[in-house]
């Protein structure tokens, strides 16, 4: 029976998935500062990826679906011998880069972390280019993936800058692998007509739930995520290059589109158009691998660490302030369960640096929460959101992520209140924290390839041009294990 439905006309597509296409395919990107931004994303993520292999749990995740099943001349897995089709491959650098949730953060109406993208896009491009290279054709260049990273970041972000998935139960990781879909579309070489049926597929997937990243169900999931939206879109993309159908009003189809049944029949708002503003403004996590709402409370934490080491038996209480989307996610009281439930605890990320004065990714392994102290920290603390650091965190030239620590101990004294409003990743603090970026993926990348690879692969991403000009295949080759 039909509900409403006087005509079967198929409608135009929906402005947004045409916007999205049309962006993807006509936009030229012009930006110097957005296309350095990218460089620095690309060797940002792959670093966190090269830090997860030092993980079992992630690493027994990597490799074909089933196998044997490889691809010769397929796409190439950063750290491993691995050779798969871009499907698969796109599943396993996106699984890689995301965790250790310490990749590049989008913070809007909703958040996320647009260079989650980079696992669909490093293993298109380099599919493509070694099928072009087969074909005596020219292959693609890293230009083109940090083109395409650009454009992922941008469709991601500006979504999420006013259309909050997350309040209607939906995790992020939707808008990977809406943005994915888009430029591995352009990147496969779609026509514009299939990648529109593409991206309208994307939304008829509908979302994820953010069940996996909350108590009592946080676990390993979220790390894996956005690998699998992305990887994806990876096949989605070749679904209709295959010649599947499209559907033109999937987010706006009375009763049965995405607004009507996942949105709450909201359409989304938009208040700026597609260009290179998310890459510009990214948010890197360089120092510390922490959900990023608690970024700043753990350098606050950092700060009071050589002031309060050693009277830890003489705090009466912790005070920490923070906005109101830190508020919401990670202020958690109670037993942690495992990794991912402690790095989305805000308790935990300022316990271990006041104690410890680091905090690691080793730090969230049990062989360190089982520490008494940190709890023993934790329930002396008390969170409460600031009104401020939470208009500040919206205000689009602001974009802060503020967070305030005080300590108080039994005799009445007390530490000063620490605050910081701005993460060292912020664009704010650019200057500052690339060389701690550049020290990050030298270290991480030193840790996993040889001696040659990674000082070949430091010279290539510290030029500009030629990294941009250099093939995709070459590229990937260095990172082969």
């Amino acid at each position: 029976m039909s509900i409403g439905i006087k005509t079967t006309e198929r409608p135009e597509f929906d402005d947004v998935l045409q916007n999205i296409t049309n962006y993807v395919y006509d936009t030229d990107i012009n930006s110097e500062e957005a296309y350095r931004t990218a460089r620095y994303c690309v060797m940002d993520s792959l670093g966190c990826a090269m830090q997860a292999l030092d993980y079992p749990a992630c690493v027994k995740l990597l490799g074909p679906v089933v196998p044997g099943a490889t691809l010769t001349n397929g796409a190439r897995v950063p750290g491993t011998a691995y050779e798969l089709d871009p499907v698969m491959a796109a599943f396993n650098i996106g699984a890689m880069i995301r965790w250790l949730d310490f990749n590049d953060t989008w913070l809007a109406a909703e958040w996320g972390h647009p260079s989650d993208n980079l696992g669909g896009i490093l293993a298109v491009a380099d599919y493509v280019s070694r099928r072009n290279i087969a074909e005596n054709k020219a292959p693609l260049t890293m230009k083109d993936v940090l083109t395409a990273a650009i454009q992922a970041h941008e469709i991601q972000g500006i979504i999420a800058l006013e259309n909050s998935f997350n309040q209607v139960g939906l995790d992020h990781v939707l808008l990977v692998r809406i943005a994915s879909t888009a430029v591995v579309s352009k990147l496969l070489g779609l026509s514009r007509e299939e990648a529109l049926n593409a991206v309208s597929n994307a939304w008829i997937d509908g979302g994820a739930l953010r069940t996996y990243r909350h108590a009592p169900n946080t676990g390993s999931r979220k790390s894996w995520a956005a690998g699998d939206a992305t990887s994806r879109a990876v096949r989605l993309a070749l679904i209709a290059q295959s010649g599947e159908m499209g559907y033109p009003s999937a987010l706006s189809a009375k009763n049965w589109g995405y607004y009507d049944v996942l949105f709450k029949g909201k359409p989304f708002a938009f208040t700026r158009d597609f260009g290179s503003y998310v890459m510009e403004n990214v948010l890197f996590k360089i120092s510390f691998p922490a959900e990023f709402h608690a970024q700043t409370a753990v350098e606050c934490a950092m700060t009071l660490h050589e002031q309060v080491k050693d009277r830890l038996d003489e705090i009466e209480r912790i005070e920490l302030e923070t906005q109101e989307a830190g508020y919401r996610i990670i202020d958690k009281s109670g037993p942690l369960a495992n990794p991912a439930d402690r790095d989305h605890c805000l308790q935990y990320m300022v316990a271990v640096p006041l104690i410890f004065g680091r905090l690691t990714a080793a730090d969230y392994e049990d062989e360190v929460a089982n520490d008494p102290r940190i709890d023993s920290l934790r329930d002396k603390m008390t969170v409460s959101e600031n009104s401020t650091y939470s208009k500040d965190y919206l205000d689009a030239d602001k974009r802060s992520i503020a967070n305030s620590v005080q300590v108080f101990f039994k005799d009445g004294s007390a530490t000063d209140k620490v605050e910081v409003h701005y993460p060292i990743g912020h664009r704010r603090r650019r200057d500052e924290g690339i060389p701690v970026l550049e020290e990050k993926f030298a270290r991480s990348i030193r840790a996993k390839l040889s001696q040659k690879n990674a000082d070949a692969l430091i010279a290539l991403c510290d030029d500009q041009e030629k990294l941009a000009s250099t093939p995709v295949n070459e590229f990937m080759a260095l990172w082969v294990r």
